[in-house]
């Protein structure tokens, strides 16, 4: 007998892949969380029945989470000497393990709400989850939204990694929490956070009230793209937001070219271009912003 899983995007579109072998299920009492193995994307995490990552192109999202903000506050945290940053969510590893390759940061706190996440991720997707043991990293095991809230100059990036806008995610999405990373933040602090897709019409109204949200909270928001095979449409965005770094006015190629990262889909010429995005995707963001895209500030 045929075992596919299936995903819906809308009401009359999914995703549908045929699996070989489901190797991992369990109610953790947040979340259902699944493993599968696939002849086409390999081994792939599910949560409530939403794709999280698949083997086959989970180096597009964490290359593009990660390397984006670190080529841009690199200059920064090299002639600091030291880099702090904080994780939420994350639990696959993908993200840490991106962030281990670079000498300059000193401190990584990860906040995963779901610990059985992480253990099935270390036993099931060990190419994602296999730099959990770097002694930068702490790891807590509790809400993101509470943590970073007792928490003021701390961080000099903050990586949200969450789920989508609703369960366990949904609180991260707020204007509150956009608000408090601000201040969790130095004074050239950064935050990115995956932004949701702009194609079909729910996701795109989550991704516009994310945005909308960022922009009243930082001076400088802006907002990049990739494409992810297995997420809704293929066509995906990330919000970057700062205090005082241009994610593209400010990067300086040659230094982070320099550290040798061998990355499968980041590059520095690829940075400056997922910058520059589609018509429709400017208008929707224009709509919550309130001014041209297109004008740099």
């Amino acid at each position: 007998m045929d075992l596919w899983f299936n995903e819906c995007h809308t009401k009359t579109v999914k995703l549908s892949i045929k699996v070989t072998k489901q190797l991992f299920s369990a109610e953790s009492g947040i979340q259902r969380i699944d493993v599968f193995e696939s002849e086409e994307f390999g081994r792939f995490l599910t949560l409530d029945g939403f794709m999280m990552l698949s083997e086959r192109d989970e180096f597009i999202y964490h290359d593009m989470i990660v390397h984006v903000p670190m080529a841009a506050a690199l200059p920064h945290l090299s002639d600091k000497g030291t880099g702090s940053v904080l994780v939420i969510g994350a639990g696959d590893g993908g993200a840490i393990r991106e962030l281990c390759r670079y000498s300059c940061i000193t401190k990584i706190d990860m906040v995963e709400i779901d610990e059985i996440v992480v253990k099935a991720c270390k036993e099931f997707l060990p190419g994602t989850a296999c730099c959990f043991d770097d002694p930068r990293l702490s790891i807590y095991y509790q809400d993101g939204l509470k943590f970073v809230r007792s928490r003021e100059n701390a961080y000099d990036i903050i990586i949200v990694d969450s789920t989508d806008p609703q369960g366990p995610g949904e609180g991260l999405f707020k204007k509150e929490f956009y608000g408090n990373c601000f201040n969790a933040l130095t004074e050239n602090g950064i935050m990115v956070n995956q932004h949701e897709s702009p194609f079909y019409h729910k996701d795109a109204a989550a991704m516009q009230r994310a945005h909308k949200r960022i922009v009243e909270s930082f001076p400088i928001s802006k907002v990049y793209q990739a494409h992810i095979p297995t997420y809704p449409s293929g066509h995906w965005l990330f919000g970057f937001a700062s205090k005082k770094i241009h994610p593209t006015n400010d990067l300086q190629d040659e230094r982070w070219n320099a550290l040798g990262i061998k990355s499968r889909y980041y590059n520095t010429n690829l940075h400056r271009g997922a910058f520059a995005l589609p018509t429709y995707v400017e208008e929707l963001l224009r709509g919550v912003e309130g001014w041209d895209l297109r004008v740099e500030s």
